[in-house]
């Protein structure tokens, strides 16, 4: 009973992502044209924590792969890797209070000495150093800060995209600079990080009401951030 009620959570979770993926939210650089972040950039990390890191990362796998299918874009080496990101995120927002769950920093630091090691990222070497160090630093001493999971989460999952654009496309030190120094990667990881918590705050609240009704263990919540109470303390 317990396995079949999370599996069906995990189903509706992944529609819920596959829905917000086609939603878009800002024009993606650097890359194809016509590429786009969308809700999923929000919605994607929460069910590591709501489902585990396992069902979580399965949940963002699946919607990515049905994502794919729908569409017709292409499954190639680049496509595949690509489903990367999200499931990292998913993966770091369920670790992030875990103490035992320093392993997930591993993937910004893989990231970062992957990305250095590419002539272009070599150049740009500071790039990857400063962002993809928010996550480690997230989990260490500020892993009981929403905001501060959020943001390590969506640096995660930029610290892997990141790595593998640089090999999948010919960029430029320039691009990279730029994408730096005018704040756009910045300024953009802080409004994924707020919509992270947005949603976190709102499915956590939605989802207390059927807490008492479900087994056991299949979902995971955080009661301090129940927006009933939230308000409360506000008055």
């Amino acid at each position: 009973m317990k396995f079949a009620t999370k599996a069906l959570f995990v189903l509706i979770f992944t529609a819920l992502v596959l829905v917000s993926s086609q939603i878009n939210f800002s024009a993606l650089m650097g890359g194809q044209p016509n590429q786009f972040f969308t809700f999923f950039q929000f919605l994607g990390p929460i069910g590591g924590l709501f489902l585990g890191p396992i069902f979580g990362a399965v949940s963002v796998l699946l919607a990515q792969v049905l994502e794919i299918a729908v569409t017709g874009k292409s499954f190639d080496i680049v496509g595949i890797l690509r489903l990367l990101p999200m499931v990292m995120a998913a993966v770091y927002f369920a670790l992030a209070k875990d103490k035992n769950g320093n392993w997930i920093l591993l993937v910004p630091i893989l990231a970062t000495i992957a990305f250095v090691m590419h002539p272009i990222g070599a150049q740009v070497w500071y790039y990857a150093a400063i962002f993809w160090s928010i996550p480690i630093i997230a989990k260490l001493f500020f892993s009981k800060n929403l905001f501060a999971r959020s943001l390590g989460a969506t640096f995660t999952a930029h610290s892997v995209g990141g790595a593998i654009w640089i090999y999948a496309f010919n960029t430029t030190p320039e691009l990279w600079n730029f994408l730096l120094f005018s704040g756009t990667v910045l300024f953009e990881r802080v409004l994924f990080a707020l919509g992270i918590c947005i949603s976190f705050i709102v499915m956590n609240t939605l989802l207390t009401y059927v807490e008492n009704k479900l087994p056991e263990g299949v979902i995971t919540l955080e009661k301090q951030y129940d927006l009933r109470k939230m308000l409360s303390w506000a008055k």
